[in-house]
């Protein structure tokens, strides 16, 4: 959870409520994670939408669309049962307001489970979401050859909404 604070801090200063400011209440703020692994980023994005949203006073649909290639990691996502140790990441504040604990271990709550749509997907071969306001790609083109990397960025591109932001992690190196 919340892997890179910096990044997540940008992001709920400039980028979202730009984003935000854009919508009228009641529209839709659609966010892509291609990549998502086991959820971590999925739900650490659906929180700082929820809180921007809060301290913007805006209300708006947002359905959080988290995809990875293992299905063994998409079901613990959509489990959302996470150890103790998320407590040192997340922060007391958000754990109590987003996680409830179940034994020695945490669970995203109702509210934020909800928000977030867990799916299988080849972000190589399978058709992209489209009209997405934001895209958070981090830690994917690492493990990506740089001729794969050439063909995913352009499905970003086509994906993203104009003005919509593509939210790469700090060890991100696209080529060419």
């Amino acid at each position: 959870f919340f892997p890179d604070p910096e990044a997540y801090q940008a992001l709920s200063r400039a980028g979202l409520p730009a984003l935000v400011a854009a919508r009228e209440a009641g529209s839709a703020l659609r966010i892509w994670v291609p990549g998502c692994a086991t959820g971590e980023e999925a739900y650490s994005i659906a929180i700082v939408v929820l809180e921007t949203l809060e301290q913007l006073g805006k209300h708006l649909k947002v359905p959080v669309f988290g995809t990875d290639l293992d299905p063994a990691a998409i079901q613990i996502a959509r489990a959302g049962r996470y150890p103790e140790g998320i407590a040192a990441d997340v922060g007391g504040e958000r754990l109590e307001r987003f996680f409830s604990k179940e034994d020695r271990r945490y669970r995203a709550k109702e509210e934020l489970r909800n928000l977030v749509v867990f799916a299988v997907q080849d972000v190589l071969q399978d058709p992209p979401f489209t009209r997405v306001d934001l895209i958070s790609c981090r830690n994917l083109l690492i493990y990506i050859v740089p001729s794969a990397q050439q063909s995913l960025l352009p499905v970003f591109h086509y994906s993203l909404n104009p003005g919509g932001l593509l939210l790469l992690g700090a060890s991100e190196s696209v080529t060419g």
